[in-house]
């Protein structure tokens, strides 16, 4: 023992006088040199490491464990390749000690340049994260080094156990800095499988915050960055948060609803059968009203995570979703048959010369009969046709981008309209307007069947919009005709499209206005109603909608607009009149009805004006372009949303 001692009291005495000489050190400086101090512990000394509200709170031994350098990713590193502040040995004392490895690491990299190469790519993403940034309680210093994240002396590949980026070790380097954030984790449902189990699928920070691009959780996109990734390993939950409005408003890009982290928590995340955990059975109507203050029990019955695909665990869900599904496929076979039938017909017999006339509702002079108009549609009727179309068109824009919000084109609509808390009110504003159109005209039509009309009123007569038989028979003829089996029919006062057109409305508004109000006013109904009530509603709402609004943009359109006999559109919805030639061709049972009741001159109205034939059309026109391009917007986002 006393060789021992002897020995190195002479070995530093020995170091002791070389460190007396000085020595430049150049690029020829080897890391043995260097190590003669640094690989002697205690012999090197201390420098301070940390600090706090400017003050050196600890400080970190200079000591180099030689051999655990050399295995190392840096083994063939030379000390003074990073050390390039030190110029001498022995070092003065209060020189900057400053270790660039970026600037080290691209110049290794210089010649992949141009390419997609991880290094670089991670080296910038660094420079612009939060760690790169001046800290705030010593600006001289920056939040995090790379050193202090992947090792100074001691870094290894990432798949070694001893490095620090390691998975499992993960946790552990991030919590040297964030030691409240870590002590959370190693009580979450992922730290502990992380720490008991070494689970390599368990979430670490890294899954999280990313590696390279942190950022500070407070900040709009890291928030939703972070939702995005829970969806890495809970992919099927994420799936059904993002049918949800709290997720579709996050993808939207905004962050004022709920996300994982908020009722799952933020580190201490637990499973949901666990008391502790925020969502638990018996917790989770007051994480409920975190945000929504006045949520009732009922509400917090919701599934939040109901799917469509489960019908053991949201047999509901499952039933609504197939039959709406049935309902769009029913619908769609039918009409969309329909129309194209129609226009094969319309199209060969306007090229055999067998076409009705072609819509003009502009006259010509030189024809004596061009001055001699039926009334169609009073101007009530028009206000009514006009408020409806443009409250229609609002909703389903402002509806559909929220619906479809993954899609290209929805957060650009979110940002002209103002956001998604403007965009609810818009929405709620026109849905209020269809509806006090809706239930205005009831009351119109009430008090006249019921007061003015009441003697005279015929339920099932001409000019009644209920169906009756003529209309069956109406709908076969108009089969024949598709297939050259028979004349092209001619109608009365309504047609059984026509009827179609006006009935459907009442559908829509009891499935789209019911749900709609459901969803308006949650912690009302969730008084009543069970929590599946709302998935079942956000269903609907949005399923009717999408039928809706293909429907009136495609087969509406048609109809009216798009047939051969009417192309490029048709503006009696706007003028409300046709020309008398046309009201003879196309609808001769009325005609001969008012011919033989001595009533028709009451109907007889002259040609529009030269300006309101303009404006109709400016209008008409302007409403069907609007159409078209929310048929595409809506069409895009089924497709690349719901069947992709």
């Amino acid at each position: 023992m006393l060789f021992s001692i002897t020995a190195q009291a002479e070995l530093s005495a020995e170091y002791r006088k070389s460190l007396t000489e000085p020595r430049l050190i150049t690029e020829a400086t080897e890391n043995k040199d260097c190590l003669e101090c640094h690989d002697v512990e205690g012999m090197a000394g201390f420098a301070v490491s940390e600090f706090d509200s400017g003050s050196p709170v600890r400080e970190r031994s200079l000591y180099i464990d030689g051999d655990t350098f050399m295995d190392s990713v840096h083994n063939e590193t030379k000390c003074v390749g990073c050390h390039v502040d030190i110029k001498q040995m022995p070092h003065k004392k209060d020189v900057e000690r400053s270790i660039d490895c970026v600037n080290c690491h691209e110049k290794k990299i210089e010649r992949v340049a141009g390419t997609d190469n991880k290094v670089l790519t991670n080296i910038g993403h660094y420079l612009d994260s939060i760690h790169a940034q001046p800290n705030e309680n010593n600006p001289e210093q920056i939040n995090a080094t790379c050193w202090q994240c992947h090792g100074k002396h001691d870094v290894f590949p990432m798949d070694d156990k001893e490095a620090k980026t390691y998975r499992l070790s993960t946790p552990e380097t991030c919590g040297s800095c964030h030691e409240e954030a870590f002590k959370e984790y190693t009580q979450s449902v992922h730290g502990a499988k992380v720490k008991r189990h070494g689970d390599m699928d368990a979430a670490v920070c890294s899954d999280c915050h990313s590696a390279h691009t942190i950022a500070s959780p407070e900040d709009d996109p890291v928030k939703i960055a972070i939702t995005e990734n829970c969806g890495d390993c809970h992919e099927e939950e994420y799936d059904s948060y993002r049918e949800t409005y709290h997720g579709q408003v996050a993808k939207l890009g905004y962050t004022h609803t709920a996300k994982c982290f908020e009722c799952h928590e933020f580190h201490k995340t637990q499973k949901v059968d666990n008391v502790n955990s925020k969502v638990h059975i018996d917790n989770r109507l007051e994480t409920c009203r975190e945000c929504h203050k006045d949520a009732t029990a009922g509400f917090a019955t919701f599934q939040p995570h109901g799917n469509s695909h489960d019908f053991e665990k949201y047999p509901q869900i499952w039933i609504v979703t197939k039959f709406m599904i049935a309902l769009l496929v029913g619908v769609f076979a039918v009409f969309w048959l329909h129309s194209a039938l129609w226009f094969y017909r319309e199209y060969m017999d306007r090229k055999t010369g067998k076409a009705h006339i072609h819509v003009d509702h502009h006259g010509d002079p030189s024809d004596p009969n061009a001055c001699q108009y039926v009334e169609r549609f009073s101007w009530p009727w028009r206000v009514a046709h006009l408020a409806l179309a443009i409250a229609v068109m609002v909703l389903t824009l402002t509806g559909t981008a929220v619906l479809y919000a993954g899609t290209f084109w929805a957060p650009l609509v979110m940002k002209m309209l103002g956001g998604p808390e403007i965009a609810a009110i818009i929405h709620r504003v026109a849905a209020l307007t269809f509806a006090g159109v809706f239930f205005g005209h009831l009351v119109v039509i009430f008090y006249k069947v019921f007061y003015l009309d009441r003697k005279t009123f015929r339920w099932f007569g001409p000019t009644s919009l209920l169906p009756r038989w003529q209309d069956m028979y109406d709908v076969i003829a108009m089969v024949k005709w598709f297939f050259n089996k028979g004349p092209r029919p001619t109608f009365d006062r309504w047609t059984y499209f026509e009827k179609f057109d006006y009935w459907a409305p009442f559908w829509g508004m009891f499935i789209i206005g019911c749900s709609g109000l459901i969803l308006w006013f949650p912690n009302f109904f969730a008084i009543f109603l069970p929590g599946w009530s709302f998935n079942v509603a956000t269903i609907v709402h949005g399923e009717e909608a999408f039928l809706a609004a293909v429907f009136l943009f495609t087969v509406h359109f048609f109809n009216c607009h798009f047939r051969p006999d009417k192309f490029p559109q048709d503006t009696v919805m706007f003028t409300g009149r046709i020309t008398m030639e046309e009201f003879r061709e196309e609808r001769p049972f009325e005609y001969e009805r008012l011919v033989k009741d001595g009533t028709l001159d009451k109907y007889l109205v002259g040609a529009p004006s030269a300006r309101m034939a303009k404006y109709s059309s400016i209008l008409g026109g302007t409403l069907i372009i609007v159409g078209v391009i929310l048929l595409f917007l809506v069409l895009q986002g089924f497709i690349f949303e719901v069947l992709l």
